[in-house]
């Protein structure tokens, strides 16, 4: 007999508790990740959610039943689990999470050996499968190793700056209730940085709204920290911290975009002629500063399983996502939230230089919208619709991810959602704030109108 499992998605799991993930469910897709990884140790993590102990440990008797040991390294970022599976030496990590959904939301982030990550076209599909036929057994006593390597992680994100060239900054740091909070205090006595910490204290309830700084609504308490404070620069993280988001000293919101040239020209400058992936959302400052730092850019679909593979691919040093996900060959090709701010405060040290310094000319050189999301009841029918619309002007087409729209002075992508029915657009000009102003509400007007 098998049963549909709601929850499972493009590059994780992820449902309402309990009616699509409950520990029934969690158990299966235990079975599920110990068999088709045919594991000896599974390490595990898990968020701050109420409902994360109850799926740890129905997930662990799931992986438990088929012989193998799991290893709990408690409370943690999803980085963690990446840092903890290369670490030791696990089959697969798994870490329980549902991100920046609400907090009656949870889920599982799944990796093989190597943290190297599964999606529905690379094993997510057959675990699936293996879970919907599985039997549930809740007798099986829970053996849990419980581990401690906070300090090991520590060393390893640390190990990618010279504390010793970072001068004494004092800077916002905003966890949103989420996991980051006891990491950046573990970094305090590491680094010589005075801290404001706001919402730092890991809370499932998230009494100060889900953690999600893409969400213009979630920026002004880090943006009105940064300025009452007086810091250098704000930080503001999601729920498991794997995406990190930044604030200049003047409590502005710097697009994640512009961080993306920023850190590759930091880490050219020791792998010259090294490659750098991107997604197609936004590319032209990304391009042109990679190149000017004697790299090569490599474009991928968006989304961590696309930009992890094409980084292996070509054994590239860094890769980036405007959504706020930062790749790391050095650290197993996986995602940090923390080693993104750790490097820009070696950047600002070393150069003199503020965040606001570092970005101006370039944002001003290539302005752009930010990610617009709007709902429609057809993307696939409405993306077709636009792409019939421009063609007569003779744009230059991508298809990698949704469809780029070249023309010589502006440019825009327009993808749908992998799991919402919507749409997201991003616009971008060359040196014409206007021009993209007026290209973006042009756009949004079609598509309202075809919608």
């Amino acid at each position: 007999m098998t049963s549909e499992i709601s929850c499972f998605k493009a590059y994780d799991v992820r449902g309402r508790i309990p009616t699509e993930l409950n520990q029934e469910v969690a158990f299966k897709i235990g079975v599920g990740i110990a068999s088709y990884f045919s594991t000896k140790t599974v390490v595990i993590g898990y968020d701050i959610r109420p409902s994360s102990l109850e799926i740890l440990e129905a997930l662990a008797k799931g992986i438990q039943s088929q012989q193998t040991e799991v290893m709990s390294i408690g409370l943690c970022g999803t980085e963690e689990i990446y840092f903890a599976t290369n670490y030791l030496d696990a089959d697969a990590g798994v870490m329980i999470t549902a991100s920046h959904n609400p907090a009656d939301y949870n889920g599982l982030k799944i990796v093989g050996k190597g943290a190297k990550p599964v999606s529905m076209d690379s094993g997510l599909g057959e675990i699936k499968s293996i879970a919907e036929s599985a039997s549930y057994d809740e007798s099986i006593d829970l053996k849990l190793k419980e581990i401690n390597i906070r300090e090991q992680y520590l060393d390893k994100i640390l190990s990618f700056v010279n504390t010793d060239n970072i001068k004494p900054l004092h800077i916002v740091t905003n966890a949103g209730n989420g996991c980051a909070g006891p990491v950046i205090d573990a970094l305090e006595s590491r680094l010589p940085v005075t801290f404001k910490k706001i919402q730092n204290e890991p809370d499932g309830l998230f009494p100060n709204g889900i953690p999600n700084p893409l969400l213009v609504e979630n920026r002004q308490v880090t943006s009105s920290a940064v300025i009452e404070h007086k810091a250098d620069l704000g930080i503001a993280w999601d729920g498991d911290f794997d995406r990190c988001f930044f604030f200049d000293a003047n409590g502005l919101f710097i697009e994640n975009y512009y961080l993306i040239g920023l850190l590759s020209e930091q880490l050219l400058k020791g792998n010259p002629n090294d490659h750098i992936v991107h997604d197609p959302r936004l590319v032209w400052n990304t391009i042109e500063e990679v190149i000017r730092a004697n790299g090569i850019p490599d474009q991928s679909k968006a989304g961590h399983s696309f930009i992890k593979e094409i980084m292996r691919a070509n054994r590239a040093v860094y890769g980036g996502e405007m959504s706020g996900h930062h790749y790391f060959r050095d650290f197993y090709y996986s995602d940090s939230g923390m080693i993104p701010w750790l490097l820009l405060l070696e950047t600002i040290s070393h150069s003199g230089q503020t965040l606001t310094d570092l970005v101006s000319e370039r944002i001003e050189r290539f302005p752009v919208s930010g990610e617009i999301n709007t709902e429609v009841k057809s993307p696939k029918i409405l993306l077709e619709k636009i792409k019939e619309h421009y063609l007569p002007f003779d744009p230059i087409i991508d298809d990698i991810d949704g469809y780029s729209f070249e023309f010589p002075d502006w440019r825009f992508n327009l993808r749908m959602s992998n799991t919402e029915p919507l749409v997201r657009l991003n616009v971008e000009s060359r040196a014409n704030k206007t021009l993209m102003q007026k290209k973006t509400e042009e756009i949004l007007k079609l598509i309202n109108r075809l919608n």
